[in-house]
């Protein structure tokens, strides 16, 4: 991406890159009525469960919304697949990358997408799906010189604009919507709601996370951070984290939606300002929150999943055409789009010694009740 052409979603979190060389040997290749205050908070579910409702909620109470969701507004800097404005009033179902970094809390470099879910938002069905794509998921980065790479490296190769091309090749949807969070976002906007509650699915200490299987524990925004992050301890590695960064968003809607404090909408305003940038216009939230509130209610979870593979002494996780193809159809189905006709990579190409560890993962959040852990 050439300088002239940078965005505010650059300058967020990001410095030079710096790419992996290719070896000789190797192969790595937002006063209105109350009604509508609820209705645009419940855009937060839509929108990273993070942001939108809880944004342009408070910024109607106060009366700045239209200036500060342009603060948050960044391009993506890609030519869409589909007419986007035209999906939105005609309330078709749309879909959403939702990017979470592991830049900010001091980091200096560009970081890398840990937290990478393709979300579907379906008026009809009244439902929102969202997919979790392991951040060792080996793929071909788009554009780049090598072979194959692990999907988190899209974002700190060619920052937005690569992460989305990648995701929209290897799995053959269309991202019509992006949204970028970074750490500091999450830890603010936990503590600005005053912690939120999760049932641990197992006994671990990392950082500031001191939690017990099956003992819910109110989690401030450090403790949520390091909650969210944990793998090395959890049987099921990244699976394990994804489920548990599922938990900390789910849990940060269900206690932004119990929120009836201005100032606590202030205090949630003022901490993601800075971390978040979104393609999503004032007046696309405004069309969302007019037209798709309905599905805030159900939300159903799942995870590309992967087998373990070691390939130049880096562990991948690679998930079969054929999961692929499954999950790509799932969300294509979401989407009110027909199977997929692509040719999905075959991981075999690359060699891989492919272990089979795990099963397929899926978790169903109705209302507040949330069930599976893998």
């Amino acid at each position: 991406m050439n300088d002239n052409n940078k965005s505010s979603q650059d300058e967020l979190l990001e410095t030079p890159l710096r790419r992996t060389r290719k070896n000789n040997n190797s192969h790595r290749y937002h006063k209105p009525p109350k009604k509508r205050k609820r209705i645009c908070l419940i855009l937060l579910v839509l929108v990273l469960l993070i942001f939108g409702g809880v944004g342009v909620y408070a910024l109607n109470i106060i009366g700045h919304a239209k200036t500060t969701i342009d603060d948050t507004y960044s391009s993506a800097n890609i030519k869409k697949m589909r007419d986007v404005s035209a999906i939105l009033k005609k309330k078709k179902p749309f879909s959403i990358l939702l990017l979470g970094t592991d830049a900010g809390l001091g980091r200096q470099d560009t970081g890398r997408t840990d937290t990478m879910i393709v979300a579907t938002v379906n008026p009809k069905k009244n439902k929102v799906t969202m997919l979790s794509i392991p951040r060792d998921t080996l793929v071909h980065v788009s554009g780049s010189d090598l072979i194959y790479e692990k999907i988190n490296a899209a974002y700190h190769e060619g920052g937005v604009p690569t992460t989305i091309k990648t995701v929209q090749k290897t799995l053959d949807v269309p991202i019509d919507y992006y949204l970028l969070v970074n750490m500091d976002g999450l830890v603010k906007t936990v503590d600005a709601v005053g912690g939120v509650t999760v049932t641990p699915p197992l006994t671990f200490n990392y950082e500031d996370a001191h939690v017990t299987k099956g003992k819910k524990v109110t989690l401030n925004g450090k403790q949520a951070l390091a909650y969210s992050r944990m793998r090395h301890e959890d049987p099921k590695g990244d699976y394990g984290r994804q489920y548990r960064q599922r938990q900390v968003i789910e849990a940060l809607l269900h206690k932004t939606l119990s929120i009836s404090s201005l100032s606590n909408y202030q205090g949630i305003l003022k901490s993601v300002k800075a971390n978040i940038r979104t393609d999503l216009t004032y007046n696309d939230m405004m069309t969302i929150a007019t037209n798709y509130h309905s599905t805030a209610g159900n939300i159903k979870s799942y995870t590309l999943q992967g087998e373990n593979a070691m390939i130049d002494d880096l562990s991948y996780q690679v998930a079969p055409v054929s999961e692929k193809r499954k999950q790509a159809n799932r969300l294509r189905h979401e989407l009110g789009l027909a199977d997929s006709t692509a040719s999905f990579a075959n991981p075999n190409n690359y060699g891989a010694d492919v272990t089979s560890d795990y099963t397929t993962a899926t978790s169903t959040t109705t209302g507040t009740a949330t069930t599976g852990y893998y």
